[in-house]
């Protein structure tokens, strides 16, 4: 059963994710629909997922109370995993929203995905490709166009043998908010690489027509289906008609058909 609607259920793994980045994430989730469910899965007697708390009444995210059974085990990947299938069989949502850069959750989002209801990724850029792959789309943290909530630090308990994961220090470094206010591409423009530069020629060779012109929207699709993390914005760039510039694969063009709206081109080089 899939949803007629535009209902999103988010779940976030507070075990690896900075709290940081929720503002910049909620406004992204609200370009998907209306976030219907907020739920986020930890240990909520550890004081490493302590900075969460101040943002649960603020953004009206529901803390889940999951106990660390035995060190080493992650038991908050369970607990997630439980609630998205029972949301799943509702058949009230759309899509999902997994925050977590934990490649545990790869056949999750499979198995989501199997039902017919898109799912969209969160995560850093260590995570592991299995799981940007399970997904209809994935968005780094350090694209999202905001991201000005501070960490508060975490005391250090010593003598505890209990090491639960923690974000790398890319993640825990607050994003200073001269820096919030500024466009993605002045922040995150990634160098394109060979890997970037061959998707993009088959994207827009797929895409392309009799004539070899390919719609830049249709282009976009593409790239969505066969890379998930190949957003425009991972790479720095607010458009995908910035990105395809930049590359300097293509060649575009913009065409105009009476009242109908512009549509914009591109063709290889």
């Amino acid at each position: 059963m899939t949803a007629n609607n535009s209902n999103v259920a988010v779940l976030i793994d507070a075990d690896n994710v900075s709290s940081k980045h929720i503002a910049g994430l909620l406004a992204e989730i609200a370009n998907y629909g209306t976030a219907s469910v907020k739920r986020i899965y930890g240990d909520w007697t550890s004081p490493y997922i302590g900075p969460w708390k101040d943002c649960l009444l603020k953004y009206s995210i529901i803390p889940i109370q999951q106990f660390a059974y035995t060190t080493g085990k992650n038991a908050t990947d369970s607990a997630m995993i439980i609630d998205a299938m029972d949301l799943l069989y509702t058949g009230r949502f759309s899509s999902f929203c997994l925050v977590s850069s934990d490649s545990d959750f790869t056949r999750l989002a499979s198995r989501i995905r199997e039902q017919g209801v898109t799912v969209y990724g969160f995560g850093e850029r260590k995570t592991p490709s299995p799981f940007i792959a399970a997904c209809d789309q994935f968005m780094y943290f350090d694209a999202l166009k905001v991201q000005d909530e501070q960490e508060v630090p975490v005391p250090q308990e010593h003598g505890s043998g209990h090491q639960p994961q923690r974000p790398g220090p890319e993640v825990a470094s607050f994003t200073p908010s001269f820096q919030a206010r500024l466009p993605p591409s002045m922040l995150t423009r990634k160098p394109l690489g060979q890997a970037a530069l061959k998707a993009l020629t088959l994207a827009v060779s797929n895409s392309a027509g009799a004539d070899n012109w390919a719609n830049l929207a249709e282009v976009g699709g593409y790239l969505s289906r066969v890379s998930p993390d190949m957003q425009p914005r991972n790479l720095g760039y607010d458009r995908l008609r910035d990105l395809m510039e930049a590359s300097g694969i293509v060649e575009l063009r913009v065409r105009t058909m009476g009242d109908k709206p512009p549509v914009t081109l591109a063709r290889l080089k």
